[in-house]
């Protein structure tokens, strides 16, 4: 399906070397997901180049950052970007994917069974909800990709992160916009930001990872529902 010496060209042109083995666990990660695509939708991305540009590169220069360690949840991750490229790329990582849809966490289920990766839990929970429950500031990062506008999203993830934590959002061009907005809920929600870190994807897209590290306890207020988050984002 991806052409495994493209990828790793592709890879090594931002610094970044994969194994032999990740490479395999890649490219059947790319079967199982265009196959289980005609029957769940999952992405409109399937063709080998885009697969390999906008999932796996983009995932992998996530992945690749000083702060992606330790206990990470990837929130609506859907079919596992960049949660499952992270896992394989950093093999050690105790991984959680969280995702609301339940055939969307069926598939997750099963490409990771059928990647043999262990220490992946499967959380079947909206975030906003799942921080109010075990999950609350207990993870060394939150991640998350084309889930929400950055107040919003900041209100989802930002609880579920310990202090001394990270969160960092996966954005594309509109990041400088939307941090702008987001500066208020983050402080609120006891974040600090740190960096925004621009690329440019293979195929020419732009990527912005925007980290904030949680400096303080998130008040027992937030997260709010999910309505109230979307309708009305913190200022």
């Amino acid at each position: 399906m991806i052409n495994k010496s493209r990828l790793e060209q592709k890879a090594a042109g931002y610094g970044l070397a994969l194994t032999g083995s990740q490479l395999d666990l890649l490219a059947r990660y790319a079967v199982c997901l265009v196959e289980y695509n005609q029957k769940v939708n999952l992405t409109a991305i399937t063709d080998p180049e885009g697969v390999e540009d906008k999932h796996f590169i983009d995932s992998l220069l996530f992945a690749a950052q000083p702060e992606v360690a330790g206990r990470m949840v990837d929130v609506g991750c859907g079919a596992g970007f960049p949660g499952v490229v992270a896992k394989i790329y950093k093999p050690d990582l105790a991984l959680t994917l969280m995702e609301p849809t339940g055939k969307r966490v069926d598939f997750l289920r099963w490409v990771c069974g059928q990647l043999g990766l262990s220490g992946v839990e499967f959380a079947k929970e909206r975030a906003e909800e799942a921080a109010r429950k075990q999950w609350r500031e207990a993870f060394d990062l939150a991640s998350a990709r084309a889930v929400a506008a950055l107040p919003a999203l900041s209100e989802y993830c930002l609880p579920l992160v310990r202090v001394g934590g990270f969160f960092i959002a996966m954005k594309g061009a509109s990041a400088a916009e939307e941090l702008e907005a987001a500066r208020p809920a983050i402080q609120k929600l006891g974040g600090e930001y740190q960096a925004t870190r621009a690329f440019q994807l293979p195929g020419g897209d732009a990527r912005s990872l925007v980290v904030c590290k949680k400096i303080s306890q998130t008040s027992t207020v937030y997260p709010r529902n999910g309505g109230k988050i979307a309708k009305s984002p913190l200022k």
